[in-house]
Parts: C-alpha cells; structure tokens; sequence
C-alpha cells in the first residue's frame, strides 16, 4: 500500500471496518490533492461533490455573513472533512472551509463513491455512523457553547484538543470561542 494510503485505510480498520474487497477497491478510487496554504476548499452556497479525508495539514471551517466570520470547527488530524450534509442530500453547503496550512487531501467523487455503496452494502453503515457521529458531535459543540463560559471552554481545548492551540492561530481559537482576540489573552494569562 502507498504511503498517501497509511492514514485512510487505518482510519477504516478502526473506525468503520469494511470488508477487505471492499476497503481495497474503496482506497484505489481516492485521488491525492495537494491544496496550498490559504486555499479555499469549500464555499456556501456550492454543494459538497467529494468525499474528502484530510492525510496532512490544517483546515478550518467557518460560517460567514457579510460583517463576520465565525469558526465552527478545525481539523488537525487525519479524519474526513466532507460536509456530509450536503455530500449525501445533494444540498448546497453553508460552510466555507480554508486550508490553513499546506494541506494533502484524499478525495473521491460522489458518483464513484455512490457507485461503490451499491456494490458493497458495509458503505451504507459507513454513512449511518458518520452521521449519527456528527450529530453527537453537534450537540455537544451547541450544548458547550451555551452552557459552558469562554474559559471553562478554553480549559476543554487544553485539555481534549492541545493540538489546536499549537497549531492554529489565536484569533482563530478566539473566533471559535466566540470572543475576542483581547479576551483569549487574558484568558491565557490568568490560566498560567
């Protein structure tokens, strides 16, 4: 198996184990893409048409009005970055995704991935368990930031996610925490 290949098919042994026929056919339709620091990946209003897994690199995601754009997520590790909602309903995405270092991405088309799933019943529980963690996941990301201050959400950062706070610049952490930059760093200090 290639190098490009590592992440991804450890990432199905133990995230969603597949059949070994069709893990093997799944990863040889997978085309590795090298996107640029500052690249756009994703944008409101388009629809999601890749299946996207992120080997290497840093990536945020974002909503945006005209005055303001607010962080929602990051991603740092190798995981899918598709939005799913879109990708699976055909549906116009309201997220805008940025590459926030260079980035390797491994995609698949939506009619080769479609394609695949009729042939190998294991992809459809592919998608159900993606969704049901991304609903998880969404409800706590809301439940947090309603009931949680900007500290004690800071704090969770340090703890569950250190990686973001190396890697991603503050005013983004703050965007993400909903305050300010200024804000963030009186946080930091009082914490150490």
């Amino acid at each position: 198996m290639n190098n490009e290949l590592k992440e991804i098919s450890s990432f199905f042994e133990t995230e969603y184990p597949l059949n070994k026929d069709g893990l093997r056919k799944l990863l040889s339709l997978f085309k590795l893409e090298k996107i640029k620091r500052g690249t756009q990946l994703l944008s409101a209003g388009t629809e999601e048409k890749k299946l996207r897994f992120l080997n290497k690199g840093v990536i945020r995601e974002y909503y945006a009005t005209s005055d303001k754009e607010t962080n929602i997520n990051f991603y740092t590790e190798p995981q899918f970055i598709t939005d799913l909602t879109s990708f699976n309903a055909n549906t116009k995405t309201k997220k805008y995704q940025e590459a926030l270092s260079d980035v390797e991405l491994l995609a698949i088309d939506k009619s080769s991935f479609r394609k695949l799933l009729n042939e190998y019943d294991c992809g459809k529980s592919f998608i159900e368990l993606s969704f049901q963690r991304l609903l998880r996941n969404k409800e706590l990301f809301e439940y947090n930031r309603l009931t949680k201050s900007p500290e004690e959400l800071y704090n969770e950062l340090f703890i569950y996610r250190p990686n973001w706070l190396e890697k991603i610049p503050q005013y983004h952490i703050a965007s993400y925490l909903n305050i300010t930059p200024e804000t963030l760093s009186r946080i930091r200090k009082r914490i150490s």
